[in-house]
């Protein structure tokens, strides 16, 4: 209860903040017209994004982390977050892709691609170390290629044109690109949240839940395929936004007394309170300046993630 009223808060104030010095109900009682125009045609957008892309991320990292039995999976870390730019790159500026659904899939593919590369590199109930090496990794590599593949786009302001989309952003994003994100995301999501009771089961191990009549391959397969889908098409549209797939997770568990899929859906509400909250202090920024959302998500997450590395670490050696 409580969660959802701070989540409702935090969207009513995503729609009625335009600017800290032109509050939008300013705007409602001077001129409507421009008020309606601008909530449906950029705030609309930017609120829906951040919300469903959160979810998205949050909802997507619970579910790696119960299938990895890693508290250290995340789209992010697991290299689909990167995966799905480098596929949206390649499919925009090499295969002439440029419809929002075209680059949904393209995205989706990336991350999918990445995925199944970490499944091969560190198995499929990988340690930490394993899969945070294999992680970076493969986050390492695709960063590599984007680039790459920007520096030698037909277009020579492929990089400039593409920096603000790299670094995470929600601006100037349309309803139909909304759709193309979330459509697709909602989908993949609603079939990861049905998953929560398989996957408290299979914390109790493998031959546990094949015992209760479940397929844990399948199981698997299917959770890698659903959030490569969700992960893969928020990215096509918004970037990569770091860190939000393992904080909500962490969090969530923590609320839910440590059941993997009980965490989901709460991860998902912590996740659309995060990403939108970033995009919040994002506008904040002065006038004809902007602050990327990948990098106030970065400075929140990368203390949380030593704090959860050093924890294990400590666990390991007490």
């Amino acid at each position: 209860m409580k969660r959802g009223l701070f989540l409702a808060g935090v969207t009513v104030a995503a729609l009625g903040l335009l600017t800290p010095w032109a509050p939008m109900s300013h705007l409602l009682h001077s001129d409507p017209a421009v008020a309606r125009l601008l909530l449906v045609e950029l705030r609309l957008p930017r609120v829906l994004l951040g919300l469903g892309y959160g979810a998205t991320l949050g909802l997507t990292g619970a579910a790696l982390q119960a299938i990895f039995a890693n508290p250290l999976a995340s789209p992010d870390i697991t290299g689909s977050s990167s995966g799905a730019a480098l596929g949206a790159v390649l499919g925009g500026y090499y295969l002439g892709l440029a419809g929002p659904l075209e680059l949904a899939a393209c995205g989706a593919t990336g991350a999918l691609l990445s995925l199944l590369i970490l499944l091969g590199l560190a198995g499929r109930r990988a340690d930490s170390s394993s899969l945070l090496l294999a992680g970076l990794a493969i986050s390492l590599a695709a960063g590599a290629l984007t680039s790459l593949a920007l520096a030698l786009a037909p277009s020579p302001f492929a990089f400039y044109d593409a920096f603000d989309w790299l670094m995470g952003s929600l601006d100037d994003r349309s309803l139909p690109q909304a759709a193309a994100a979330l459509i697709p995301a909602a989908l993949a999501g609603i079939w990861l949240a049905r998953q929560t009771a398989t996957l408290d089961r299979l914390a109790l191990g493998e031959d546990v839940l094949a015992a209760l009549g479940h397929d844990p391959g399948r199981l698997r397969n299917g959770i890698i395929v659903a959030s490569a889908v969700a992960v893969g098409a928020c990215v096509s549209v918004c970037g990569a936004v770091g860190f939000v797939g393992l904080i909500a997770p962490i969090a969530a568990r923590r609320l839910t007394r440590g059941h993997p899929g009980q965490a989901l859906v709460p991860a998902g509400l912590i996740g659309a309170v995060l990403l939108s909250g970033g995009d919040l202090l994002a506008r904040l920024a002065p006038v004809g300046r902007t602050i990327p959302l990948g990098v106030i998500t970065a400075a929140v997450g990368t203390p949380i993630f030593l704090w959860v590395l050093l924890r294990m670490r400590w666990r390991l050696t007490s």
